[in-house]
């Protein structure tokens, strides 16, 4: 089975730089998207024609953030949203359940506009930390998909000394991925490609960064360690071209 986390930062402009005809192509199981920036309703149906189930959970501000899954596999359940209305007015969470593992798309608050959103950023990654354990209990296997908004090790973003006082690159935000880590989930990415530098999922738009790989990889398949047996591969798709971010993938039995 094929998933594909893929933050298109907005579906509607992803579609018309041809990114249905990359999904037919690319025909994974589930994909999970982030940064909608749009409703169900504004969506063309090309989902259908390609046998997906289309879910989503989006933000009360128009245009704005929203996830989605598309699958392949009907789920069992659907679960939209986290339970704090605090994010869910923002569309930040959509789970689907199946019959053994749990597959989120989730997208994590960036802080680069200032302090005020740096600490509901923080605020967040304690309530996403303590929810994530909450629902491991009860949902052990999970595959939490997303834009983490955050490059966890020097590795994993182009210039890690220039970038140290950077949101997504500060040192309390990598200490609580390395916390999220410990607590018993996998970077699934890291599980297969342990040192391999300048594999990015995101480019600023300024400088020629993607041209040049001046990028950061944020977005992950972090997984429950009861998964593991399962996980069997993950890879960067660098070449795929719809948004400022590009797919990752992750294969599991």
């Amino acid at each position: 089975m094929k998933i594909i986390s893929y933050n298109v930062n907005g579906i509607r402009a992803a579609l018309k730089k041809g990114f249905a005809e990359w999904l037919a192509s690319e025909n994974p199981d589930i994909v999970c998207l982030q940064e909608l920036k749009a409703t169900a309703d504004q969506i063309e149906p090309f989902y259908k024609e390609l046998g997906y189930e289309l879910y989503t959970h989006t933000a009360e501000k128009k245009g704005y953030s929203g996830v989605a899954i598309l699958t392949k596999h009907t789920p069992k359940h659907i679960e939209y949203g986290c339970g704090n209305d605090l994010y869910d007015s923002e569309g930040r969470v959509i789970r689907a359940d199946f019959d053994s593992f749990s597959v989120m798309s989730v997208y994590m608050p960036s802080g680069t506009s200032g302090d005020i959103r740096q600490g509901f950023k923080y605020q967040w990654l304690d309530f996403f930390y303590d929810y994530s354990l909450s629902l491991k209990a009860s949902h052990p296997n999970l595959v939490l998909c997303g834009d983490y908004n955050i490059a966890h090790t020097a590795l994993d973003i182009h210039n890690p000394v220039s970038n140290k006082k950077s949101s997504g690159f500060l040192p309390e935000e990598r200490s609580w991925f390395t916390k999220f880590i410990d607590a018993g989930f996998i970077d699934t990415f890291r599980l297969f490609n342990d040192q391999q530098p300048h594999q990015y999922s995101w480019w600023s738009y300024r400088a020629n960064a993607r041209a040049n790989n001046k990028g950061w990889r944020i977005d992950y398949h972090m997984a429950s360690t009861q998964m593991e047996s399962r996980l069997k591969k993950a890879y960067i798709l660098q070449e795929v071209k719809h948004s400022d971010h590009c797919p990752v993938v992750l294969e599991i039995d």
